[in-house]
């Protein structure tokens, strides 16, 4: 694993119409990659690919057919994917109450859209022994999210599932790298709960910021790539001591539940 060069590369970036994904794809153009750009919003697809120099391919991209769709056309468009962004996620609220709609389309998206991409790329990359899949988890994977334990369930597992592949897979060289920032300034955080933006919106980071530390990360093969350092503390801390860690995050939630009353 020796870094990727951005000018020339071919890279697909899922949920790129807006957030993140958009501020990733513009990123990488700039930089000189070729960039297909995917969204279930085919019309902000098609602006940001149209801003970019870039190839829209709407589609949803937690669907066994709508990744192969996206592949194919990718390889049609580039000749091959070097990069592929999984960043397509949604921000399911709730607890062990949430509706069990709610509990699958997390799933869905913030999981097995991951699963899906890579049983389309692995076969490809293990034959030529290179590419690259960066997983958008967060930091609520490291970590969790108080208020909104869909999603933090969901990238607990998406953050497993990338770490899985790393160590299944970096000899044969294939790169995973999983971003995990804690709040962005997105429609996501934008549309959050009172409890989330009180924990997140302090020291959320633009999307343009968060896409810097990612094009920095994609230098050096870190696999975790954490826009908000401080995050590697509170993870340190989490696993040195888990009781003591959860105390806190439990009187997070009681203070939380005081100011709600």
């Amino acid at each position: 694993m020796t870094g990727l060069a951005l000018p020339g590369a071919a890279v697909v970036v899922t949920g790129a119409g807006s957030g993140i994904g958009a501020a990733l794809a513009t990123r990488f153009a700039t930089a000189g990659a070729r960039v297909v750009v995917n969204d279930l919003d085919a019309t902000a697809a098609r602006a940001v690919a149209a801003r970019t120099g870039g190839h829209a391919c709407p589609g949803d991209a937690a669907d066994p057919a709508g990744v192969a769709a996206l592949v194919d056309f990718a390889r049609r468009q580039l000749g091959t994917i070097d990069l592929y962004c999984a960043n397509a996620g949604v921000a399911a609220g709730g607890g062990a109450d949430a509706p069990e709609q709610t509990w699958q389309a997390a799933w869905r998206v913030n999981v097995m859209s991951h699963v899906y991409a890579a049983r389309e790329l692995l076969p490809h990359w293990l034959t030529t022994g290179r590419g690259r899949l960066l997983v958008t988890a967060s930091a609520a994977g490291l970590l969790t999210l108080l208020g909104k334990a869909p999603y933090a369930v969901t990238k607990h597992a998406a953050l497993g599932f990338a770490e899985w592949l790393r160590a299944t897979y970096a000899h044969r060289g294939v790169t995973v790298q999983a971003l995990c920032p804690q709040g962005v300034r997105t429609p996501m955080l934008a549309g959050a709960d009172a409890l989330s933006s009180a924990l997140l919106d302090g020291t959320a980071l633009t999307p343009e910021q968060v896409a810097d530390c990612v094009v920095e990360a994609l230098a050096d093969d870190r696999f975790l790539v954490l826009p908000h350092p401080e995050v590697a503390t509170w993870y340190a801390n989490r696993a040195a001591d888990p009781d003591r860690w959860l105390r806190a995050m439990n009187r997070i939630q009681q203070d939380t539940e005081r100011r709600d009353a």
